[in-house]
């Protein structure tokens, strides 16, 4: 068994924010898909241990704010990398509310999609929670940054909170490295 073969699984790089009283954070993450058209709903997997899945759990509304091909390093960085505990990741991002109150982030954003938590799933390490859009609206055109693209053409790494991280030390049962 090869888990590498997961990465292979379409995926797009966004940013998802929440807040916490009047404290806003966010993080970045690949883990977002839609599941229904009607109402929409989407599935967002936050790992247990980030401060974003306390946000939300706590406002019980995120937003996705799907990132743009030029979106630059230090903003995936700062939004993947670094810790809502230990700084305001906010402080110096464009962005905005609306209907939620939920923080859009605008730098290198072509889309955003705000949506109420109306069901979380323990899946281990992560939660998956189910959202209903309760807006979203278009920016700016453009292509979105995909997975592929993130790691092929920005050499970007991986954290090991993401939900499609494989250690590589690990021996999965079956598994080929």
């Amino acid at each position: 068994m090869d888990l590498k073969a997961l990465h292979k699984i379409s995926y797009g790089m966004y940013i998802v924010t929440s807040k916490i009283g009047d404290e806003y954070n966010g993080q970045m993450t690949n883990s977002v898909f839609q599941v229904t058209s009607d109402p929409p709903v989407l599935a967002i997997s936050i790992h247990n241990d980030n401060y974003t899945r306390r946000c939300i759990d706590d406002c019980s509304y995120l937003v996705v704010s799907v990132l743009s091909k030029d979106a630059p390093l230090s903003l995936i960085g700062r939004f993947g990398f670094r810790s809502g505990r230990d700084m305001d990741k906010m402080d110096g991002i464009e962005y905005r509310t609306e209907e939620t109150g939920v923080p859009i982030v605008l730098d290198h954003t072509l889309a955003y999609i705000e949506a109420k938590v109306e069901d979380k799933i323990d899946v281990g390490t992560h939660v998956m929670y189910l959202a209903e859009v309760v807006n979203a609206d278009i920016e700016k055109e453009g292509e979105v940054m995909t997975y592929e693209y993130y790691h092929k053409v920005k050499r970007g790494t991986l954290s090991k909170k993401a939900s499609h991280y494989i250690d590589e030390e690990k021996d999965y049962e079956g598994a080929s490295r």
